[in-house]
């Protein structure tokens, strides 16, 4: 049975969080002059001037009608990175506790890790990119916290087999985080709809890919009422902006354009693969479950560097654990990856 309690730090335990001047009332007032703000207005078209709600009840009240989930099991993150870090810091000791990472993986877990001082446990992914449970098992002992998996993984596309992550939910005494950036252009279903049979279960999202809201940084952890209470103890007041959350608010009312950009751009990436397996410098083209592809090629730093020279963008992964000789191309607008093939067509090794 999990409980919380044997796994958070004790100084976040006896933690007296911050109190805003809009955490000490409640209701609807017209006459604000409790937080020191400049009661005047802002030299913007858009009035600034007010702190916004530190815990983004409307932004999470939509997501709650998208997601299926009640308000009270969101938190909302300066990106997902937020939600990372604040998880080391609420239970990792450092210099004591240590996280089981699976690379290749997200690097952001690796950096916030380091950043905290708490010592990274690696066990490689399987050849087919999946998790290796009996690694995993022996690398655990009794100051193991976390176990981030990212899925679909980011940067081989793939999504981790569902049973994998339930016999880890199952049997770790910490939390398992499931990142699921990418989970609105794959086919498997989301580890939201399991909240409510782990207990130790986190599972990240963002509006940063699909939802098209890069700029924004909005980010979002879903978890138990207890591990979301421990998150906004810890997070700082204000950790959205207003801009954000008004900006979030009126994108989350499209569902169906963003429904439509998904498959155009699942189109988009099945296009490519064909395409792209065309090119004798292609060896490999993996399966993907994202916005994206990994591409094993046989050179792939000539070939980023030649796209670079041409003005297109990639990202250089064959110095990654089991990512040799791979590069990895973003779905981009037809006329992008239109761009992109006729480039290659002029490579030469």
């Amino acid at each position: 049975m999990f409980d919380i309690n044997t796994i958070l730090r004790e100084n976040i335990k006896n933690l007296k969080p911050y109190s805003s001047a809009r955490d000490e009332f409640q209701g609807e007032a017209s006459v604000y002059l409790d937080a020191n703000e400049n009661a005047f207005g802002s030299p913007l078209e858009q009035n600034y001037n007010r702190y916004p709600d530190p815990l983004q009840y409307s932004v999470k009240k939509r997501l709650s009608e998208i997601k299926g989930v009640p308000p009270r099991n969101i938190f909302l993150g300066n990106g997902s990175d937020e939600a990372i870090d604040i998880l080391f810091r609420s239970f990792c000791n450092p210099g004591a506790d240590n996280v089981i990472l699976v690379p290749p993986t997200y690097g952001m877990y690796e950096v916030s890790a380091n950043i905290n001082d708490v010592e990274t446990r690696k066990v490689n992914l399987t050849d087919e990119y999946q998790l290796n449970l009996d690694g995993i098992a022996e690398a655990i002992d009794k100051n193991t916290k976390l176990i981030f998996i990212c899925s679909p993984n980011n940067p081989t596309g793939n999504s981790i087999n569902r049973e994998d992550i339930e016999t880890l939910l199952t049997n770790f005494k910490g939390l398992v985080v499931v990142d699921e950036a990418y989970i609105n252009f794959s086919r498997q279903k989301t580890f939201i709809q399991e909240l409510t049979e782990y207990a130790n279960l986190v599972v990240l999202q963002t509006l940063s890919k699909a939802w098209g809201l890069a700029a924004l940084r909005v980010g979002m952890a879903f978890a138990s009422e207890e591990i979301i209470e421990v998150m906004n103890k810890v997070k700082p007041p204000y950790n959205i902006n207003e801009a954000s959350q008004q900006l979030a608010l009126q994108a989350l009312q499209n569902v169906e354009q963003v429904n439509q950009w998904i498959k155009d751009t699942l189109t988009e990436r099945d296009q490519l693969v064909l395409n792209l397996k065309a090119f004798d410098f292609v060896l490999d083209i993996y399966p993907s479950d994202a916005n994206f592809i990994l591409v094993k090629t046989t050179d792939a730093k000539g070939i980023y560097n030649y796209l670079v020279s041409h003005g297109i963008i990639v990202r250089d992964r064959s110095k990654v654990e089991l990512c040799e000789g791979a590069l990895r191309f973003t779905i981009g607008t037809p006329e992008e990856n239109k761009t992109l093939l006729n480039t290659l067509k002029e490579y030469k090794a």
